[in-house]
């Protein structure tokens, strides 16, 4: 199997129309098994695994553009040209990212538990730093809560187990990769270019994706209804996957054919509960001019600070850039520019060495100098930069020998707090 393509599974007649299903980060295309049996009826369903997820081999994607290139790839290798496409959380991402790449091949999208933007980049990148430390075995643990409500995961061990072990099994590095993948998603201003009739799904209880993500895409995409799922969190199809089908069949039925299925629109099923379709939001005002004195100097600072920002953002994340921002004055402010334009627009930019040796050579010269306040913020960035914990205690053991014992000796304790905090998995 080539790096570009993704392992798959087809279910259907050949002669029917094409279906994609996307799961989520985390997941296989298992999480889809309980709405096959219906939409086989309709459709030809072609279900993929992420890199590094179930049968998929372990080929890391960079960015959510990738993966929807990697399937892509796939449904060509099959001689697939226009699909429908569902999917879940990331596989929604994806979703959303063929739409505005491929809009000709795409001719209806159904997102569930998505989001125009997932969380927030250092929350990502969070992740990341824990899963290299730790391994995947906190994530899974907590998966459950994540993804199912408490009473769910109370009567379904055996389901609440499956998830666990899906995670489990996930490889780190495609999990990792995915996380920055996610990290850097945002088409919040792109929504108004989905052209593909679109229905939006959302459980009542999601906490990773709430509703109000949901009816951000409802508001920014031109052809957009929402259905809300009383009782149901993250892992919709999987928790109610009756209500789920039938939303699907319903959407890509009538959306699709632009007629009614045989006996009109499907009826939700008595036994699940009903969705509510929910009216469309009212439109969004536009956002507010910009009126601050610092902000407005960012429209004309040009590349070198546009790169700069950007690449600060990614490395020292955004909480302590917002920070900073906000105790800017006009004092300190072209200190912060020259701050972003040369050290990360000119430096940090240049494609002679990675982000990791960057982060090795900063933290040495940080032990030299003696600079402890710096040192913290770098020893997060190292992190993030994907430097392990041990490969930080060697940086720091070198530094011993050539900046001297006390230097080192505060470094360690610095470094050790701040591992401490960026690498105990929460709860």
């Amino acid at each position: 199997m080539s790096e570009k393509t993704l392992q798959h599974r087809i279910d259907g007649p050949d002669d029917a129309p094409v279906l994609v299903l996307g799961a989520s980060l985390g997941t296989t295309w298992h999480m889809w098994d309980r709405q096959i049996p219906e939409l086989t009826r309709h459709w030809r369903v072609i279900r993929f695994d992420l890199p590094g997820h179930g049968g998929s081999p372990a080929h890391p994607a960079s960015s959510i553009a990738e993966l929807a290139d990697r399937v892509v790839a796939t449904l060509d290798a099959l001689g697939v040209d226009r699909f429908g496409y569902a999917g879940c959380s990331i596989g929604g991402a994806i979703g959303t990212q063929l739409a505005l790449t491929r809009p000709q091949r795409v001719t209806s999208l159904a997102l569930v538990s998505s989001s125009p933007r997932y969380g927030t980049a250092d929350s990502w990148r969070q992740r990341g730093v824990v899963i290299r430390t730790n391994g995947l075995d906190p994530i899974a643990r907590t998966a459950p809560e994540r993804w199912f409500t408490p009473g769910f995961a109370g009567a379904q061990p055996a389901i609440v187990e499956w998830a666990v072990q899906m995670v489990r099994t996930t490889d780190p590095g495609c999990y990792i990769a995915a996380c920055e993948a996610l990290a850097a998603y945002d088409v919040r201003s792109s929504l108004n270019r989905v052209g593909a009739p679109t229905l939006v799904i959302v459980g009542s209880e999601d906490q990773v994706t709430p509703t109000t993500d949901a009816r951000t895409l409802v508001a920014g995409i031109p052809d957009a209804g929402l259905a809300l799922v009383p009782g149901t969190s993250h892992l919709a199809p999987v928790e109610q996957p009756a209500a789920v089908t039938e939303l699907l069949i319903r959407h890509f039925t009538t959306s699709w054919h632009d007629k009614p299925g045989p006996g009109g629109q499907a009826a939700i099923s008595a036994a699940a509960p009903k969705p509510v379709l929910a009216p469309p939001p009212p439109p969004q005002a536009a956002p507010a001019a910009i009126e601050s004195g610092l902000a407005q100097p960012e429209l004309v600072r040009g590349s070198a600070y546009e790169r700069g920002i950007k690449v600060r953002r990614e490395v020292l994340g955004d909480a302590h850039v917002d920070e900073v921002e906000a105790n800017t004055d006009d004092f300190s402010s072209e200190f912060q520019d020259f701050i972003t334009r040369y050290s990360w627009g000119e430096t940090w930019t240049r494609p002679g060495l990675d982000r990791r040796t960057r982060s090795i050579v900063t933290l040495s010269a940080l032990v030299a100098g003696g600079h402890r306040d710096d040192l913290a913020l770098h020893t997060r960035a190292a992190l993030r930069n994907g430097l392990t914990p041990s490969e930080i205690k060697e940086i720091l053991l070198h530094t011993a020998v050539y900046c001297g014992v006390p230097a080192a000796n505060a470094a360690f304790a610095v470094a050790q707090r701040v591992i401490r905090e960026e690498t105990t998995p929460e709860g």
